[in-house]
């Protein structure tokens, strides 16, 4: 999985997936729990309002975890 070779580059990733437990598998370091298979970002089926709040709180949560130190895969 190429976030784990951009990882051991220097490279820190976090990988937005809802597919969450298969990223741990293959050793993805920062995990975020996406929302679904075709839309980890947000949920259209939403009201606008809240699908960009809900985007956002995802994508803050994986620049947090960017700021991580992590050893092991950390969802």
């Amino acid at each position: 999985m190429i976030t784990k070779e951009l990882d051991r580059a220097g490279f820190p990733v976090a990988l937005i997936s809802a597919m969450y437990p298969v990223a741990e598998q293959v050793g993805a370091s920062r995990i975020v729990k996406g929302v679904s298979i075709p839309h980890p970002c947000g949920d259209p089926s939403l009201p606008a309002e809240i699908d960009a709040q809900l985007r956002q709180e995802i994508v803050e949560t994986a620049l947090k975890a960017l700021q991580s130190e992590v050893k092991a895969p950390t969802v």
